[in-house]
């Protein structure tokens, strides 16, 4: 019996196949192997073509069911998890009307700021439990006026992991957690925001049917199944947006529960059990997987733009040729705590909700030509891109949140022991590392949601601790030193 997990992200698009009686992974595979392109027409604009999503989707799946040999008919579940915040149209016949603008692209800033300001920041902040911001609402209310002659054609709006549904089963639908993402449901209310749709002018009839989170979804349909090799009417018992499911991948429910990921983009991902809220709306709060109106479990999400995108953008520019990130990391480790001085702000990829949406760029300070090398200039990457998740970090604190460990896939920036050391010790956190990824924690989602597991400790009883990092409590000094050092820079923007 195995269980099927679909991870669209905005670089690829990973397929993991779950042994539902083990938990163990059985195959996994990702495609393309170079980043998926991202169109951007316009400064700040970003987009992808969703029929990319779909295409590489196949490429892995059909690679994971080659290399695992297993029969269509073994498999009991699908589940989905996707880059959030993006917009898919679709007209009355399931076309695709534009193409994606996806979670990184900052054109409807200014859409969302007037709607925050003339619907009332307080009411937006206590049912929203965010600013509408740059979020798929605010995205939406950009193609209507922008782009009328596409806007009249759309049937129903949808997320980029709805879309994948609808191929897979030919039914549009939604949750509960995906419209909160999208800034569409009013918390207080429990319905769709009157609020954000009376005020951008969109109409009930384009929301596609509420699923629940866990549980039948739809089924594969008899195009979907010729294409992929799968068996008709498989369920589809799972879905939700990137961080939501990768807390659910490393068994982060419950209040208090923190996960964090560092791929190109970073986050903290926190589970309250009470309507809150940032006032300044830095962070945001959405339903978590297990969200219910009469279980409140919300996550609050710090997501810093600037992550893995530095790292990688050193590699490309600084005469690093030849280096791995494995050669990069162990450079960086050459280097004293607090990179003799040299601190990077690594805020260049957009405009950061930490930062109450401001675009300051990256920039790197306390550079010395006769003392500095390659090695202080990724320390300071990396302690940069750390130190932001501190300063997103103390915002939780202040929501009452009480951070004293965080879960980790052992995977992208957390292979760095820099990275990981430096986080433990600025924040006082313990780090723990698990061998685990979004895709296959979708996969297990799915098992949740037909039944398969009776609650999410069950699911994730199998996932592997590959180890915890304490702080260095003899240098807490040093690294606070340097934190602070960064801070200031950063308040001076």
């Amino acid at each position: 019996m195995y269980l099927l997990g679909y991870d669209i992200g905005s670089s690829s698009v990973k397929v993991c196949l779950v042994n539902a009686e083990t938990g163990r992974i059985v195959s996994s595979d990702f495609f393309p192997k170079e980043e998926m392109k991202i169109t951007a027409v316009k400064s700040g604009w970003a987009e992808q073509e969703p029929s990319l999503w779909w295409e590489n989707l196949k490429l892995a799946h059909l690679s994971v069911m080659q290399k695992s040999g297993i029969k269509s008919d073994e498999i009991k579940g699908i589940g989905i998890t996707w880059q959030m915040h993006g917009l898919v149209l679709v007209d009355k016949d399931k076309n695709v009307l534009r193409p994606s603008i996806i979670w990184c692209d900052s054109r409807a800033i200014p859409y969302g700021e007037k709607a925050f300001r003339e619907i009332g920041e307080e009411r937006c902040l206590s049912r929203l439990l965010n600013s509408p911001g740059n979020f798929t609402a605010s995205k939406l209310a950009w193609v209507k006026e922008n782009e009328p002659h596409i806007y009249e054609k759309v049937d129903k709006l949808m997320l980029p992991g709805d879309y994948i549904g609808m191929k897979l089963t030919g039914d549009a639908v939604m949750t509960i957690e995906g419209l909160s993402e999208g800034m569409f449901w009013d918390f207080k209310a429990n319905d769709l925001s009157d609020d954000v749709l009376n005020f951008y002018g969109i109409p009930r009839s384009l929301f596609p049917e509420i699923k629940p989170i866990f549980g039948i979804q739809g089924y594969v349909s008899a195009e979907a199944a010729k294409e992929l090799g799968l068996k008709e009417g498989t369920p589809v018992s799972f879905r939700a947006g990137d961080q939501p499911n990768n807390a659910l991948s490393l068994n982060v429910v419950e209040p208090g529960e923190i996960a964090s990921t560092a791929g190109t983009s970073g986050v903290v991902y926190g589970v309250l059990d009470q309507l809150n809220y940032d006032k300044l709306s830095r962070v945001n709060t959405f339903a978590h997987v297990n969200y219910t109106p009469e279980q409140i479990r919300l996550g609050v999400l710090l997501c810093i733009n600037g992550t893995g995108i530095l790292n990688s953008w050193l590699k490309r520019n600084l005469a690093l040729e030849g280096l791995s990130y494995d050669d990069m990391n162990k450079l960086a480790a050459q280097s004293p705590i607090g990179a003799r001085g040299v601190s990077i702000v690594p805020f260049g990829n957009g405009a950061e909700r930490v930062l109450e949406n401001k675009n300051v760029n990256c920039s790197m300070h306390g550079i010395n030509f006769n003392i500095h090398d390659k090695k202080d200039i990724i320390r300071a990457a990396q302690e940069g891109i750390v130190f932001s998740y501190e300063y997103g970090m103390e915002i939780m604190r202040e929501m009452g949140m009480n951070i004293h460990t965080v879960k980790a896939g052992f995977t992208n920036m957390f292979l760095s022991p820099v990275f990981s050391q430096t986080l433990a010790s600025v924040s006082n956190v313990n780090i723990e590392l698990f061998n685990t990824d979004g895709a296959a924690g979708a996969a297990k989602g799915a098992g949740i949601g037909i039944g398969l597991y009776s609650s999410a400790k069950e699911a994730f009883a199998s996932l592997e601790n590959l180890g915890t990092i304490e702080p260095e409590y003899n240098k807490k000094a040093q690294y606070r030193d340097a934190y602070e050092r960064w801070k200031e820079i950063v308040m001076k923007n």
